[in-house]
């Protein structure tokens, strides 16, 4: 787990794993790992133990020159400026997890059952706090919708990423003052500066067609790259995430039956995990036929819809959501929008509890819950965000590029 600070605690119902076996590979299929990105790039900052569970940051704002007020008449003293800062605050949750491990487990598995439960833990706990801050970043950076469109939902299949919108992006950042990085942020050593750009997997292939791009192999061995970086073009360096956001469409089905003047109807295909989600938020939108409408709520053991105002409506009419690209015409299919993100040092911060590890392990042996666990039965591990938080401070200096991809 890159630049993950890791503490153990010493003081996993039964998993659906293959441990007892007559005959297996020695070697265990390597487990896919997320290469953590977005959390590496932050302003860090320690909130101390005893100090409460919100961490305020602070910035000057900078005074306006002028040719005409800044002129000095012979022999007058002009007003004094004023300071003035603003601040962003942001408050600390915490996140875990664990499994419980039987003895019989422990006593028959051929694996190293609790070892690899730590690491599969870590993993987890690691990945999700690279999704806090990447969808920080998302929820507060400036947008930049390639093609010129207006919007998420405006972005069309042919709207990829290319190193014009880059370069836009680019401008917009010098613009807005933005200040470069010239440390790796990883291991302090220098580097020329530069922004950094997050893309995922599809957005890099796209990229990669440009003919100027600029392969890292061509200048690795001049000065120390980060971890999963792949090139670098017009004073930015590219990192590839595999954790990149994606907005993909919520909901699409299909209205059961004909309903007249009514706030329920009921959906006609078994929602996904994905539908249910959304549609259990009350205040989200979702378009049927041409009109839209506000949810309510959601039963999802009976498929029904809850509007805030009555609705006619037809069998088969498609139920849809518009948060993500262009919607097609007839079957209401919308394409997938990436986020890539560009942006300069001290655009966001991310906090943890000062001394505690951003992850820490909880291993807890057979019998340790006393009565609880009478014919000591039962060991767990766990793993523990203690507190983290990521903010964006800046957002005139993180851009979120959003684009289609290449099938």
């Amino acid at each position: 787990m890159a630049n993950m600070n890791v503490q153990t605690t010493i003081n996993t119902q039964a998993p659906t794993a293959y441990f007892n076996k007559t005959y297996y590979d020695k070697k265990l299929l390597e487990t896919a790992k997320t290469q953590f990105v977005h959390a590496n790039f932050g302003q860090k900052r320690n909130i101390p133990k005893g100090t409460g569970k919100t961490v305020e940051f602070r910035k000057y704002n900078l005074f306006t020159p002028s040719v005409t007020s800044n002129r000095l008449d012979e022999g007058v003293t002009p007003d004094a400026q004023t300071l003035s800062q603003t601040k962003v605050e942001a408050t600390i949750s915490q996140y875990g997890a664990y499994v419980v491990i039987s003895d019989l487990l422990s006593m028959t598995a051929y694996d190293p059952v609790i070892d690899d439960t730590t690491e599969l833990l870590g993993e987890q706990m690691g990945t999700l706090i690279d999704w806090i801050t990447r969808d920080a970043m998302v929820a507060e950076a400036s947008d930049q919708f390639a093609g010129g469109r207006a919007s998420l939902s405006a972005v069309t299949a042919s709207d990829k990423l290319t190193m014009t919108e880059v370069r836009k992006a680019v401008r917009t950042l010098k613009k807005n003052k933005a200040r470069r990085f010239n440390t790796n942020v990883v291991d302090g050593s220098r580097r020329a500066p530069h922004f950094i750009c997050i893309c995922s997997p599809d957005a890099t292939f796209d990229l990669q067609n440009d003919e100027n791009w600029k392969d890292v192999s061509k200048y690795q061995n001049a000065e120390a790259i980060y971890s999963g970086e792949i090139g670098r073009m017009f004073g930015v360096v590219f990192v590839e995430s595999t954790e990149a956001a994606i907005s993909s469409q919520s909901v699409l089905n299909k209205v059961n039956a004909d309903t007249s003047s009514s706030t329920t109807f009921v959906l006609k295909n078994t929602p996904t995990d994905k539908e249910a989600l959304y549609l259990s938020v009350a205040g989200n939108k979702i378009t049927i036929g041409s009109t839209e409408y506000t949810v309510a709520s959601f039963d999802r053991s009976t498929k029904t819809v809850t509007l805030s105002a009555s609705a006619s409506l037809t069998a088969d009419d498609i139920v849809y959501s518009k948060d993500c690209g262009a919607v097609d015409a007839s079957t209401k299919a919308g394409i997938d929008v990436h986020h890539t993100m560009v942006f300069g040092a001290d655009a966001y911060g991310t906090i943890d509890i000062d001394g505690s590890g951003a992850v820490e392990t909880i291993i807890k042996p057979q019998g340790s819950e006393g009565a609880g666990d009478p014919l000591n039965q039962r060991s767990s591990v766990g793993a523990k965000i203690n507190g983290y938080v990521a903010k964006v401070l800046n957002p005139l200096w993180i851009i979120d590029i959003q684009h289609a991809v290449s099938a």
